[in-house]
């Protein structure tokens, strides 16, 4: 966290957060351990946080942040334009008025791919500005360039979705159809772009490339400095079992494995 974000909640003594995705969520939780005494609200605009993940961990969070005193405000958004710098409110779309001394907006943002539109790809981008790949994750229209991570529009299938027993999650993925953008699957697309290099750099012909699939929704969200949510195929634990996967060392020294910088 910068600096100066740390030092602007160590000066107030009320945190707003909106959007209750991994990024609000994580914020909340470190908040409230490392200062209680603070009062935090955090509004989403969704029906409930984690949208991307099952009805059972979503619960457990929202479970675990109210325990914690954060006032959560679901299927509301926040109009900053209206935002009262002498008084500090906030005008919740619901009717209700948040008061806070500061507030950090943790939402999605669009992708940067606005630029594309004056290069040789504008026709290979869909109506969102996301690139269009085939399976081999070569450029819709191109069989010398490769596209990976946020900016693709690999679809997802519902079978793949053990937590497709839940309908909000259903709903979620039918909308978008997109697999969800997380960092270790950016590291799949990565992985799988170089073995096809290699094939092409052999001499391969393109219909022997490898192929990508989307794989099952994983997701390992911190609830303070000890505690984790995890959602794997089978299973949703949440507590300090979970945490002690992640806060070793945050997944950095298997990154760096992975990219072969262990020397």
């Amino acid at each position: 966290m910068p600096v100066t974000d740390n030092g602007k909640i160590e000066s107030s003594e009320s945190v707003l957060i909106i959007g209750g995705g991994p990024t609000g969520v994580e914020l909340a939780g470190e908040i409230v351990v490392d200062y209680p005494e603070k009062k935090v609200t955090l509004i989403h605009r969704g029906p409930r946080l984690l949208e991307f993940i099952g009805d059972k961990a979503s619960k457990k969070c929202l479970d675990w942040l109210t325990a914690k005193k954060v006032d959560v405000l679901l299927e509301q958004s926040v109009d900053l334009g209206s935002l009262s710098y002498t008084e500090k409110v906030y005008k919740a779309s619901g009717g209700e008025t948040v008061t806070a001394d500061c507030h950090f907006v943790c939402i999605g943002k669009p992708l940067s791919s606005s630029w594309l539109h004056d290069t040789i790809l504008k026709e290979s981008l869909d109506d969102k500005g996301r690139v269009m790949v085939k399976k081999n994750l070569r450029v819709k229209g191109y069989d010398n360039i490769f596209a990976i991570g946020d900016i693709t529009n690999i679809p997802v299938s519902l079978h793949l979705y053990p937590s497709c027993d839940s309908p909000s999650v259903c709903e979620y993925v039918t909308f978008f159809g997109l697999e969800i953008k997380q960092g270790y699957l950016a590291q799949k697309h990565a992985q799988l772009v170089a073995k096809n290099l290699k094939l092409l750099i052999k001499g391969l012909p393109g219909s022997k490339l490898a192929t990508y699939s989307t794989g099952y929704p994983l997701a390992l969200v911190s609830l303070g400095r000890n505690e984790r949510l995890a959602q794997l195929p089978l299973l949703t634990l949440s507590g300090y079992l979970p945490g002690r996967i992640k806060s070793r060392d945050l997944f950095i020294s298997k990154t760096r494995k992975q990219m072969g910088l262990n020397g």
